[in-house]
C-alpha cells in the first residue's frame, strides 16, 4: 500500500469519526430540545380556574373581588370554582365555616325558604343557571362578576343594634362586619327577588337576574340596594 492511500484512509476514518460525533450531539441536542418544548408546555397549561367552568360555560378567570374587606369572604378563586354550585359540603357544622362556600352555591341556598322550597336544591340550582344565562344576554358579561358586584354593593357598612337595660332603651350605630355584610347582602337579594317573582307572571330566574343587576349597578330599582340605603340612614340617625 502507497503512502498516498494510506494517507485516504487516514482521513476517511477521521471524517466518519466526526460525522458520528456530530450524529450523537444532535441525538442529544434532539433530546434537550424536545425535553424544552414539553417544559415550555407544562409550564403553559391552564390554571384551574380557566379549567373549571360554572355549569360548563362561566369560567371564573379574572373574576375581582373590588371590595378589599370582602376578599375572604367572597369565595369565588383558586379552590372554590366549581362546575355546579351543588358541593354537598357540611358549611353549618362550625362557625365561619360558610364563608369558604362558593358565593353561587350561598345564593343558591338563600333560594331554599318559605317552607315550600327547603331541600329543593336542584331547583335552586336551575333557577340559578337560568338567571345567569339571562344576565349575560341582558349586559354581556361574565355573570358570576355581577353576582359578585351585586353583593359587594347589597351588603350594609353600618347598622343600630339595642343598648341599656331597666326600662332605657336606645339605638347605637354600629360597624358591620364582612361576615355579616355579605350573609346580609344574600338574604336581601334573595327576599327582593322572591317578593318581585310572587303572583307576577314573571319566572323566579327573570326576577332574580333583573335584582342582581340592578344591584351591581347600584341601582335605586333593587330591592337590596333600598333595605341597604334605609339600614345606613337609619343607623347615621342613632351615632
Amino acid at each position: 500500500m502507497t503512502d498516498f492511500e494510506d494517507a485516504v484512509g487516514v482521513e476517511e476514518i477521521i471524517t466518519e469519526g466526526e460525522q458520528g460525533d456530530v450524529g450523537e450531539e444532535g441525538g442529544e441536542g434532539g433530546d434537550d430540545y424536545f425535553g424544552e418544548e414539553d417544559a415550555e408546555y407544562v409550564a403553559e397549561e391552564e390554571p384551574a380556574e380557566d379549567v373549571v367552568k360554572l355549569f360548563g360555560k362561566w369560567s371564573f378567570a379574572g373574576i375581582e373581588v373590588r371590595d378589599i374587606s370582602l376578599e375572604d369572604y367572597i369565595a369565588c378563586k383558586g379552590q372554590h370554582a366549581t362546575f355546579l354550585p351543588h358541593t354537598a359540603g357540611r358549611y353549618q357544622m362550625k362557625r365561619f365555616r360558610k364563608a369558604s362556600c362558593p358565593i353561587v352555591e350561598r345564593l343558591a341556598c338563600c333560594l331554599m325558604r318559605k317552607g315550600r322550597n327547603a331541600g329543593q336544591k336542584l331547583m335552586a340550582c336551575r333557577i340559578i343557571q337560568h338567571t345567569l344565562e339571562i344576565i349575560h344576554l341582558l349586559t354581556d358579561q361574565n355573570p358570576i362578576q355581577i353576582v359578585v358586584d351585586a353583593v359587594i354593593n347589597s351588603g350594609p357598612r353600618e347598622d343600630s343594634t339595642r343598648v341599656g337595660g331597666a326600662g332605657v332603651v336606645r339605638r347605637q350605630a354600629v360597624d358591620m362586619s364582612p361576615f355579616r355584610r355579605v350573609n346580609y347582602a344574600l338574604y336581601l337579594l334573595a327576599t327582593g327577588a322572591r317578593e318581585a317573582s310572587f303572583r307576577n307572571l314573571k319566572t323566579m330566574a327573570e326576577c332574580l337576574a333583573e335584582e342582581l343587576i340592578n344591584a351591581a349597578r347600584g341601582s335605586s330599582n333593587s330591592y337590596a340596594i333600598k333595605k341597604k340605603d334605609e339600614i345606613e340612614r337609619v343607623s347615621k340617625s342613632n351615632r
